[in-house]
C-alpha cells in the first residue's frame, strides 16, 4: 500500500475510534461485549462498579466515536460493539505484557 492509496477521512475515523477506545474504563466495557454481546448500562456499571452516570459517559463517547451501537428495547437500551473486529484490539491489548 502506497501514500496515495491512504484514505484520511478512514484514517481519521480509526483515530478517534483509538482515541476513544484508549480508556481503561472503556477498554473493560469492550471486554464485556466481545463475542456479540449485549448489556445494559446498569448491567455495565455493575460489572465495573463505578457510578451508572460514569458508566453513561463513557458508553456516550464509545458510541459518538463510532466504536458501539445501541438498541432499545422496552425500557432498556443494549450497547453493543459496533464492528466485532473490534474485539481483536481488546484480545491483543490483554495479551500486552504492559508494566
Amino acid at each position: 500500500m502506497s501514500l496515495k492509496d491512504l484514505d484520511i477521512e478512514k484514517l481519521e475515523n480509526a483515530s478517534n475510534m483509538l482515541k476513544a477506545i484508549a480508556h481503561p474504563m472503556r477498554i473493560a466495557i469492550l471486554s464485556f461485549l466481545e463475542d456479540g454481546a449485549k448489556l445494559t448500562v446498569t448491567e455495565i456499571h455493575e460489572k465495573l462498579k463505578i457510578e451508572q452516570s460514569t458508566t453513561s459517559h463513557h458508553l456516550g463517547i464509545l458510541k459518538d466515536k463510532g466504536v458501539l451501537q445501541s438498541k432499545r428495547e422496552g425500557k432498556n437500551t443494549y450497547y453493543y460493539l459496533k464492528h466485532e473486529s473490534l474485539s481483536k484490539i481488546i484480545e491483543c491489548l490483554s495479551r500486552c505484557n504492559i508494566e
